[in-house]
Protein backbone atom coordinates (compact mmCIF):
# COMPACT_ATOMS: atom_id res chain seq x y z
CA UNK A 1 0.00 0.00 0.00
CA UNK A 2 1.37 3.44 -0.93
CA UNK A 3 2.00 5.73 2.01
CA UNK A 4 1.92 8.91 -0.10
CA UNK A 5 -1.28 10.55 -1.21
CA UNK A 6 -1.80 13.35 -3.70
CA UNK A 7 -5.51 13.84 -3.14
CA UNK A 8 -5.73 14.59 0.59
CA UNK A 9 -4.38 17.16 2.97
CA UNK A 10 -3.01 16.03 6.29
CA UNK A 11 -5.53 15.17 9.00
CA UNK A 12 -4.18 18.01 11.13
CA UNK A 13 -4.70 20.47 8.27
CA UNK A 14 -8.34 19.39 8.10
CA UNK A 15 -8.69 20.08 11.82
CA UNK A 16 -7.16 23.54 11.46
CA UNK A 17 -9.49 24.46 8.59
CA UNK A 18 -12.62 23.30 10.39
CA UNK A 19 -11.50 25.20 13.51
CA UNK A 20 -11.02 28.44 11.60
CA UNK A 21 -14.40 28.04 9.93
CA UNK A 22 -16.05 27.54 13.31
CA UNK A 23 -14.48 30.70 14.65
CA UNK A 24 -14.75 32.83 11.51
CA UNK A 25 -17.18 31.42 8.93
CA UNK A 26 -16.26 32.35 5.39
CA UNK A 27 -19.86 33.57 4.94
CA UNK A 28 -18.91 36.58 7.09
CA UNK A 29 -16.29 37.75 4.59
CA UNK A 30 -16.86 40.48 2.03
CA UNK A 31 -16.89 38.39 -1.12
CA UNK A 32 -17.26 41.47 -3.33
CA UNK A 33 -13.47 41.68 -3.32
CA UNK A 34 -12.05 39.26 -0.76
CA UNK A 35 -10.56 35.80 -1.29
CA UNK A 36 -10.86 33.91 1.97
CA UNK A 37 -10.56 30.23 2.81
CA UNK A 38 -8.09 27.48 1.94
CA UNK A 39 -5.74 29.01 -0.63
CA UNK A 40 -3.09 26.29 -0.74
CA UNK A 41 -3.85 22.65 0.07
CA UNK A 42 -0.61 20.74 0.31
CA UNK A 43 -0.76 16.96 -0.20
CA UNK A 44 0.04 14.84 2.82
CA UNK A 45 3.13 12.66 3.00
CA UNK A 46 2.93 10.71 6.28
CA UNK A 47 6.56 9.65 6.02
CA UNK A 48 7.75 13.26 5.81
CA UNK A 49 4.96 14.90 7.78
CA UNK A 50 5.07 18.31 9.40
CA UNK A 51 4.64 19.16 13.05
CA UNK A 52 1.12 19.58 14.44
CA UNK A 53 1.64 23.32 14.51
CA UNK A 54 0.10 26.47 13.04
CA UNK A 55 1.94 29.69 12.26
CA UNK A 56 -0.16 32.86 12.45
CA UNK A 57 0.83 35.86 10.34
CA UNK A 58 -0.72 38.95 8.82
CA UNK A 59 1.27 38.77 5.58
CA UNK A 60 2.80 35.69 3.99
CA UNK A 61 6.16 37.08 2.92
CA UNK A 62 9.30 35.20 1.86
CA UNK A 63 10.66 35.66 5.39
CA UNK A 64 7.51 34.14 6.92
CA UNK A 65 7.59 31.24 4.43
CA UNK A 66 11.21 30.57 5.40
CA UNK A 67 10.17 30.62 9.05
CA UNK A 68 7.32 28.14 8.49
CA UNK A 69 9.58 25.78 6.55
CA UNK A 70 12.28 25.92 9.21
CA UNK A 71 9.74 25.29 11.97
CA UNK A 72 8.10 22.47 9.95
CA UNK A 73 4.64 23.94 10.52
CA UNK A 74 1.66 22.15 9.04
CA UNK A 75 -0.46 25.22 8.25
CA UNK A 76 0.16 28.93 7.83
CA UNK A 77 -2.89 31.01 8.72
CA UNK A 78 -2.24 34.26 6.84
CA UNK A 79 -4.78 36.98 7.60
CA UNK A 80 -4.22 38.69 4.24
CA UNK A 81 -4.83 36.43 1.22
CA UNK A 82 -1.63 35.82 -0.72
CA UNK A 83 -3.85 35.04 -3.73
CA UNK A 84 -6.36 37.80 -4.49
CA UNK A 85 -7.04 37.30 -8.18
CA UNK A 86 -7.06 34.37 -10.57
CA UNK A 87 -3.66 33.01 -11.56
CA UNK A 88 -2.80 32.02 -15.11
CA UNK A 89 0.47 30.42 -14.09
CA UNK A 90 2.57 29.49 -11.06
CA UNK A 91 6.26 30.22 -11.54
CA UNK A 92 9.33 30.85 -9.45
CA UNK A 93 9.79 34.25 -11.11
CA UNK A 94 7.04 35.75 -8.96
CA UNK A 95 8.09 36.10 -5.30
CA UNK A 96 4.64 35.33 -3.89
CA UNK A 97 4.12 32.35 -6.17
CA UNK A 98 7.61 31.18 -5.25
CA UNK A 99 6.60 31.16 -1.58
CA UNK A 100 3.46 29.15 -2.37
CA UNK A 101 5.40 26.58 -4.43
CA UNK A 102 8.04 26.18 -1.73
CA UNK A 103 5.39 25.72 0.96
CA UNK A 104 3.53 23.13 -1.15
CA UNK A 105 6.77 21.23 -1.69
CA UNK A 106 7.24 21.07 2.09
CA UNK A 107 3.65 19.94 2.71
CA UNK A 108 2.53 23.23 4.30
CA UNK A 109 -0.99 24.50 3.56
CA UNK A 110 -2.18 28.13 3.65
CA UNK A 111 -5.52 29.40 4.96
CA UNK A 112 -6.72 33.03 4.90
CA UNK A 113 -9.67 34.34 6.97
CA UNK A 114 -9.25 38.10 6.29
CA UNK A 115 -12.56 40.02 6.43
CA UNK A 116 -14.32 37.15 8.19
CA UNK A 117 -12.14 38.05 11.19
CA UNK A 118 -13.02 41.73 10.76
CA UNK A 119 -16.75 41.04 10.85
CA UNK A 120 -17.01 38.37 13.55
CA UNK A 121 -18.33 39.35 16.98
CA UNK A 122 -15.26 39.41 19.20
CA UNK A 123 -13.13 39.73 16.07
CA UNK A 124 -10.74 42.37 14.89
CA UNK A 125 -13.14 45.32 14.91
CA UNK A 126 -14.22 44.58 18.47
CA UNK A 127 -10.58 44.17 19.55
CA UNK A 128 -9.77 47.67 18.30
CA UNK A 129 -12.94 48.98 19.97
CA UNK A 130 -11.89 47.32 23.23
CA UNK A 131 -8.56 49.18 23.07
CA UNK A 132 -10.14 52.59 22.46
CA UNK A 133 -12.60 52.01 25.31
CA UNK A 134 -9.96 50.62 27.65
CA UNK A 135 -8.75 52.37 30.77
CA UNK A 136 -5.27 53.07 32.12
CA UNK A 137 -4.59 53.48 35.84
CA UNK A 138 -5.82 56.79 37.26
CA UNK A 139 -4.79 59.40 36.58
CA UNK A 140 -4.55 58.42 32.94
CA UNK A 141 -1.28 59.59 31.31
CA UNK A 142 -1.55 62.90 29.52
CA UNK A 143 0.04 63.19 26.09
CA UNK A 144 1.48 66.58 25.15
CA UNK A 145 2.49 67.78 21.71
CA UNK A 146 5.91 69.34 21.19
CA UNK A 147 6.09 73.06 21.82
CA UNK A 148 7.62 75.45 19.33
CA UNK A 149 11.28 76.29 19.91
CA UNK A 150 12.31 78.75 22.62
CA UNK A 151 14.46 81.79 21.92
CA UNK A 152 17.67 79.80 22.12
CA UNK A 153 16.32 77.43 19.48
CA UNK A 154 15.82 80.18 16.92
CA UNK A 155 18.04 81.87 14.40
CA UNK A 156 17.54 85.24 12.76
CA UNK A 157 16.08 85.32 9.29
CA UNK A 158 19.28 87.01 8.10
CA UNK A 159 21.52 84.08 9.03
CA UNK A 160 22.35 81.14 6.82
CA UNK A 161 22.80 77.61 8.02
CA UNK A 162 25.89 75.62 7.17
CA UNK A 163 24.41 72.27 6.14
CA UNK A 164 27.64 70.46 7.01
CA UNK A 165 28.28 71.82 10.50
CA UNK A 166 24.75 72.83 11.39
CA UNK A 167 25.96 76.26 12.53
CA UNK A 168 24.52 79.62 11.59
CA UNK A 169 26.57 82.39 9.99
CA UNK A 170 25.40 85.97 9.48
CA UNK A 171 24.93 87.28 5.97
CA UNK A 172 26.07 90.78 5.01
CA UNK A 173 23.40 93.46 5.28
CA UNK A 174 23.27 97.22 4.79
CA UNK A 175 24.03 98.82 8.19
CA UNK A 176 20.74 100.71 8.30
CA UNK A 177 18.52 97.70 7.56
CA UNK A 178 16.29 96.76 10.46
CA UNK A 179 16.93 93.44 12.16
CA UNK A 180 14.48 90.86 10.95
CA UNK A 181 12.31 88.85 13.38
CA UNK A 182 13.45 85.50 14.64
CA UNK A 183 12.16 82.37 12.93
CA UNK A 184 12.01 78.85 14.40
CA UNK A 185 15.28 77.03 14.16
CA UNK A 186 15.01 73.38 13.20
CA UNK A 187 17.70 71.04 14.47
CA UNK A 188 20.41 70.36 11.93
CA UNK A 189 21.64 67.05 13.34
CA UNK A 190 21.28 64.24 10.87
CA UNK A 191 21.18 61.28 13.27
CA UNK A 192 18.15 59.01 12.87
CA UNK A 193 17.19 55.83 14.66
CA UNK A 194 16.85 52.52 12.89
CA UNK A 195 13.27 51.81 11.77
CA UNK A 196 11.14 50.84 14.75
CA UNK A 197 8.01 48.70 14.77
CA UNK A 198 5.40 47.77 17.37
CA UNK A 199 6.37 44.77 19.45
CA UNK A 200 5.86 41.50 17.57
CA UNK A 201 3.67 40.15 20.33
CA UNK A 202 1.90 42.70 22.50
CA UNK A 203 1.48 40.97 25.82
CA UNK A 204 -1.98 39.80 26.79
CA UNK A 205 -4.29 42.54 27.98
CA UNK A 206 -4.53 40.77 31.35
CA UNK A 207 -0.79 41.40 31.83
CA UNK A 208 -0.80 45.09 30.88
CA UNK A 209 -2.02 48.19 32.65
CA UNK A 210 -4.70 48.66 29.98
CA UNK A 211 -8.08 47.39 31.14
CA UNK A 212 -9.91 46.84 27.83
CA UNK A 213 -13.50 47.93 27.25
CA UNK A 214 -13.83 49.40 30.74
CA UNK A 215 -14.88 52.97 29.92
CA UNK A 216 -18.67 53.25 29.74
CA UNK A 217 -19.89 53.37 26.18
CA UNK A 218 -22.19 51.83 23.61
CA UNK A 219 -21.07 50.33 20.32
CA UNK A 220 -22.83 49.39 17.12
CA UNK A 221 -21.91 47.72 13.85
CA UNK A 222 -21.34 50.12 10.96
CA UNK A 223 -21.99 47.67 8.11
CA UNK A 224 -23.94 44.61 9.36
CA UNK A 225 -23.54 41.10 7.93
CA UNK A 226 -26.82 39.25 8.17
CA UNK A 227 -27.93 35.65 7.86
CA UNK A 228 -25.01 33.74 9.41
CA UNK A 229 -26.48 31.52 12.10
CA UNK A 230 -24.84 31.89 15.47
CA UNK A 231 -23.12 35.13 14.48
CA UNK A 232 -25.79 37.69 15.15
CA UNK A 233 -24.30 41.15 15.55
CA UNK A 234 -21.59 40.49 12.95
CA UNK A 235 -20.46 43.17 10.56
CA UNK A 236 -17.70 45.48 9.42
CA UNK A 237 -16.52 48.36 11.57
CA UNK A 238 -17.73 49.64 14.92
CA UNK A 239 -19.17 52.98 16.00
CA UNK A 240 -18.39 53.78 19.62
CA UNK A 241 -20.32 56.36 21.65
CA UNK A 242 -18.84 57.23 25.04
CA UNK A 243 -21.17 58.11 27.89
CA UNK A 244 -18.84 61.05 28.61
CA UNK A 245 -16.43 62.86 26.33
CA UNK A 246 -12.87 61.55 26.41
CA UNK A 247 -9.69 63.63 25.93
CA UNK A 248 -8.02 62.73 22.64
CA UNK A 249 -4.73 62.53 24.53
CA UNK A 250 -6.13 59.68 26.64
CA UNK A 251 -7.22 57.77 23.53
CA UNK A 252 -3.74 58.18 22.05
CA UNK A 253 -2.25 56.59 25.17
CA UNK A 254 -4.74 53.71 25.17
CA UNK A 255 -4.08 52.94 21.52
CA UNK A 256 -0.31 53.03 22.04
CA UNK A 257 -0.58 50.57 24.93
CA UNK A 258 -3.01 48.31 23.09
CA UNK A 259 -1.17 47.84 19.79
CA UNK A 260 2.34 47.19 21.04
CA UNK A 261 3.77 50.57 22.06
CA UNK A 262 4.90 51.91 18.68
CA UNK A 263 7.32 54.85 18.72
CA UNK A 264 4.74 56.90 16.93
CA UNK A 265 1.77 56.88 14.58
CA UNK A 266 0.01 59.44 12.35
CA UNK A 267 -2.55 61.75 13.92
CA UNK A 268 -4.61 64.33 12.02
CA UNK A 269 -6.64 67.10 13.64
CA UNK A 270 -8.50 70.07 12.17
CA UNK A 271 -6.35 73.12 11.46
CA UNK A 272 -6.48 75.74 14.16
CA UNK A 273 -7.00 73.13 16.88
CA UNK A 274 -4.66 71.80 19.57
CA UNK A 275 -4.41 68.08 20.31
CA UNK A 276 -4.87 68.79 24.02
CA UNK A 277 -8.12 70.63 23.31
CA UNK A 278 -9.85 67.82 21.41
CA UNK A 279 -12.64 66.00 23.25
CA UNK A 280 -14.01 62.79 21.71
CA UNK A 281 -17.55 61.48 22.13
CA UNK A 282 -17.78 59.14 19.11
CA UNK A 283 -15.21 56.93 17.38
CA UNK A 284 -15.48 55.09 14.08
CA UNK A 285 -13.26 52.00 14.04
CA UNK A 286 -12.10 49.82 11.15
CA UNK A 287 -8.97 47.73 10.67
CA UNK A 288 -6.73 47.98 7.62
CA UNK A 289 -7.79 50.41 4.88
CA UNK A 290 -10.81 51.90 6.58
CA UNK A 291 -12.24 54.36 4.07
CA UNK A 292 -14.77 52.00 2.50
CA UNK A 293 -16.26 51.34 5.95
CA UNK A 294 -15.82 54.76 7.57
CA UNK A 295 -16.84 57.02 4.71
CA UNK A 296 -19.97 58.89 5.69
CA UNK A 297 -19.62 57.93 9.38
CA UNK A 298 -20.26 60.95 11.58
CA UNK A 299 -17.72 60.47 14.35
CA UNK A 300 -15.35 62.78 16.21
CA UNK A 301 -12.45 60.37 15.63
CA UNK A 302 -11.75 57.89 12.84
CA UNK A 303 -9.42 55.09 14.02
CA UNK A 304 -8.08 52.76 11.33
CA UNK A 305 -4.99 51.29 9.72
CA UNK A 306 -4.66 53.76 6.88
CA UNK A 307 -6.43 56.50 4.95
CA UNK A 308 -5.22 58.25 1.83
CA UNK A 309 -4.08 61.87 1.94
CA UNK A 310 -7.32 63.16 0.44
CA UNK A 311 -9.50 60.96 2.66
CA UNK A 312 -7.77 62.22 5.81
CA UNK A 313 -7.90 65.82 4.55
CA UNK A 314 -11.62 65.56 3.88
CA UNK A 315 -12.16 64.24 7.42
CA UNK A 316 -10.23 67.04 9.13
CA UNK A 317 -11.97 69.64 6.99
CA UNK A 318 -15.24 68.35 8.46
CA UNK A 319 -13.84 68.77 11.97
CA UNK A 320 -12.95 65.10 12.53
CA UNK A 321 -9.73 63.70 13.96
CA UNK A 322 -7.94 60.73 12.42
CA UNK A 323 -5.57 58.15 13.93
CA UNK A 324 -3.90 55.62 11.62
CA UNK A 325 -1.34 52.98 12.56
CA UNK A 326 0.02 51.88 9.17
CA UNK A 327 -2.17 49.23 7.62
CA UNK A 328 -1.19 45.96 9.28
CA UNK A 329 -0.29 47.47 12.66
CA UNK A 330 -4.04 47.79 13.20
CA UNK A 331 -4.35 44.02 12.75
CA UNK A 332 -1.19 42.26 13.96
CA UNK A 333 -1.76 42.54 17.70
CA UNK A 334 -5.01 40.60 17.39
CA UNK A 335 -3.10 37.45 16.46
CA UNK A 336 -1.24 37.24 19.75
CA UNK A 337 -3.82 38.94 21.97
CA UNK A 338 -6.87 36.96 20.82
CA UNK A 339 -6.57 34.54 17.90
CA UNK A 340 -3.73 32.38 19.22
CA UNK A 341 -5.63 31.31 22.34
CA UNK A 342 -9.02 31.06 20.63
CA UNK A 343 -7.67 28.85 17.86
CA UNK A 344 -5.70 26.69 20.30
CA UNK A 345 -8.79 25.93 22.37
CA UNK A 346 -11.02 25.07 19.41
CA UNK A 347 -8.27 23.20 17.57
CA UNK A 348 -7.61 20.88 20.49
CA UNK A 349 -11.21 19.71 20.33
CA UNK A 350 -11.29 19.51 16.54
CA UNK A 351 -8.03 17.56 16.36
CA UNK A 352 -9.41 15.00 18.81
CA UNK A 353 -12.51 14.61 16.64
CA UNK A 354 -10.56 14.31 13.37
CA UNK A 355 -8.14 11.77 14.84
CA UNK A 356 -10.99 9.48 15.83
CA UNK A 357 -12.74 9.99 12.51
CA UNK A 358 -9.64 9.08 10.49
CA UNK A 359 -8.80 6.09 12.67
CA UNK A 360 -12.30 4.65 12.28
CA UNK A 361 -12.79 5.35 8.58
CA UNK A 362 -9.50 4.35 6.97
CA UNK A 363 -7.15 1.40 6.84
CA UNK A 364 -3.99 3.01 8.09
CA UNK A 365 -0.34 2.27 7.50
CA UNK A 366 2.02 2.58 10.44
CA UNK A 367 2.96 6.09 9.29
CA UNK A 368 -0.68 7.21 9.24
CA UNK A 369 -1.20 5.63 12.64
CA UNK A 370 1.70 7.66 14.01
CA UNK A 371 0.18 10.82 12.54
CA UNK A 372 -3.22 10.39 14.16
CA UNK A 373 -1.75 9.24 17.46
CA UNK A 374 0.13 12.51 17.83
CA UNK A 375 -2.07 14.63 20.10
CA UNK A 376 0.18 17.70 20.10
CA UNK A 377 -1.37 21.05 19.16
CA UNK A 378 0.71 24.22 18.86
CA UNK A 379 -0.34 27.65 17.61
CA UNK A 380 2.31 30.37 17.40
CA UNK A 381 2.67 33.87 15.94
CA UNK A 382 5.31 34.62 13.35
CA UNK A 383 8.46 36.34 14.56
CA UNK A 384 9.19 37.63 11.04
CA UNK A 385 5.85 39.22 10.23
CA UNK A 386 5.80 43.04 10.33
CA UNK A 387 4.39 46.01 8.49
CA UNK A 388 6.52 47.21 5.56
CA UNK A 389 6.76 50.64 7.23
CA UNK A 390 8.75 51.37 10.36
CA UNK A 391 9.25 54.72 12.09
CA UNK A 392 12.65 56.44 12.02
CA UNK A 393 13.17 59.02 14.72
CA UNK A 394 15.43 62.06 14.56
CA UNK A 395 17.77 61.79 17.53
CA UNK A 396 19.79 64.44 19.43
CA UNK A 397 17.46 67.19 18.29
CA UNK A 398 16.13 70.07 20.38
CA UNK A 399 13.12 70.33 18.11
CA UNK A 400 11.86 67.46 15.97
CA UNK A 401 9.22 69.29 14.02
CA UNK A 402 6.46 71.84 14.07
CA UNK A 403 3.66 71.16 16.57
CA UNK A 404 0.20 70.59 15.15
CA UNK A 405 -1.98 73.70 15.18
Amino acid sequence: MSTYTTDKASPFTRAVISSMRKLYPEALADKSFDNTGLLLEAPFDPIRRQMNSVLLTIDLTKAVADEAIERKDCVVVAYHPIIFRGLKSLTLADSQQQSLLRLALEGISVYSPHTAVDAAPGGLADWLADIVTGHLPSPEPTTHTAQQGKAEDTIPEDEEVNETSGTATPTEQPPDEKKKPLRPRMAMQRTYSSPTYPRHHPVDASKTDLNPSSVKHTRSVISPVMGVEGFEGAGMGRLITFNERQPLTHLVERIAHGVGSPKGFPLAIPQGKQVEDMQIRTVGVSAGSGHSILKGVEADLLFTGELSHHEALAATEKGQCVITLFHSNSERGYLSSVLRDKLTNVLQEEWERVRKEVAEAEELTSEWEDAVKDDDVLVECSQQDRDPFGVVILESSKQEGKPLR
